[in-house]
């Protein structure tokens, strides 16, 4: 038997695996018991080294906080941020929506994008706007959300020269889900379908009642290891080995942020920045999120923790490589395809020892301190 046009194959197929994921989610002020919408992003990237830093306006641009590669020095490329009008964006790669043959080295200009989005819009409308002003080809095969101060939100699914809005105010139970395909592209095309279910399914029951938070994100989504083609939760098993394959949180995860906004502004008015710096939090997991500590960011130059900045060698955060040690830990097999085998043990086990036994609950207290202080603020009026 000739062996090479299967190697080949094989090759061909590995390559073709997306380096760039995610998966994500905008909630609106109907579905999340405080009134305020939520934008939900587990990123999946190979650049594991992440960052947040606060960027200062300039020249009557926004100020705003985002995360970051940690080899960004100039923090060109946002990966998800919120600015200091209440604008916020995030963004899924998308790998059905690609109409044409620009190469891909003229391709993976959505951080950039989003820069742009950040120092430059304050509403929903303004981002579709300025997809509408920019050049072709815009280098992008993504899905795009947003959220504002007005409560709106949508998706925006962005090819090079076109795309197609999805309203929030239009999503069944006040929900819209995205993860690596785009609903208006070609059919059974892209990746992530069962990672769409996958948080369709935990979502549905906290949407009906209007219960979605982003602790339920965070500490419940980017933690699950629900696989719905299998109708199967492998957290609760008994299997010490479970190959890393379909989960919301994957072996390159780097991160579980969700953007909370303010209760929506009904007259038309800009929030000052002020009250953007009070009312909106970028819940930030660091990390593989199953091994990641919340840690809440604000919109002010003081906003980021330490621990998320890039102040260590290359750029590095504290908490990035403190997480990503973790994470060795929970993927110890260094060998062959041994990062595709999940060490469950690490994660869950009878003692009660494993990382989300232990960090969800510290990680819920952190919630609650936080937004009891934020809640005493506002209904203060300070």
């Amino acid at each position: 038997m000739n062996k090479r046009p299967f190697l080949l194959l094989c090759f061909i197929a590995c390559a073709i695996i997306p380096s760039f994921a995610c998966t994500s989610a905008i909630i609106g002020a109907k579905a999340n018991p405080s009134g305020r919408p939520l934008l939900w992003k587990n990123r999946d990237t190979s650049t594991i080294d992440n960052k947040v830093e606060y960027v200062p306006g300039k020249n009557g641009d926004h100020s705003y906080v985002a995360l970051f590669n940690a080899a960004d020095k100039n923090l060109e490329e946002a990966w998800m941020g919120m600015n200091d009008a209440g604008f916020a964006v995030m963004n899924t790669a998308s790998y059905n929506i690609k109409d044409d043959k620009v190469p891909n080295k003229e391709m993976d200009k959505e951080g950039f994008l989003m820069t742009h989005a950040l120092r430059t819009c304050v509403t929903v409308d303004d981002f579709a706007k300025l997809l509408e002003s920019l050049p072709r080809p815009m280098g992008v095969e993504a899905n795009f959300g947003v959220i504002d101060a007005s409560g709106n939100g949508a998706f925006f699914e962005t090819n090079n020269h076109s795309f197609v809005r999805y309203n929030l105010s239009d999503a069944q139970n006040h929900v819209l889900v995205r993860t690596n395909y785009s609903h208006s592209g070609r059919d059974n095309e892209g990746y992530g379908f069962i990672r769409e279910a996958n948080a369709c399914y935990l979502l549905e029951p906290y949407a009906k009642n209007g219960e979605i938070t982003p602790e339920l994100l965070t500490e419940t989504l980017s933690r699950s290891f629900w696989h719905d083609l299998k109708k199967y939760d492998y957290a609760s098993g008994s299997e010490r080995w479970v190959i890393d394959q379909d989960f919301i949180p994957r072996y390159k995860s780097t991160a579980t942020i969700v953007i909370e906004g303010c209760k929506p502004i009904t007259d038309g008015s800009t929030p000052s920045s002020e009250c953007v710096s009070k009312e909106y939090i970028m819940w930030t997991g660091m990390g593989y999120p199953p091994c990641s500590e919340i840690i809440p960011v604000w919109c002010s130059e003081d906003g980021v923790d330490p621990q998320l900045r890039g102040l260590l060698p290359d750029g590095h955060s504290e908490m990035s490589d403190k997480v990503k040690a973790r994470r060795d830990e929970v993927f110890p097999i260094h060998k062959g395809n041994g990062d595709k085998y999940i060490d469950m043990s690490k994660l869950f086990n009878e003692n009660g020892t494993g990382y989300v036994q232990t960090l969800v609950p510290k990680n819920i207290e952190t919630y609650r301190i936080v937004k009891e202080k934020r809640d005493r603020q506002t209904s203060s009026g300070k």
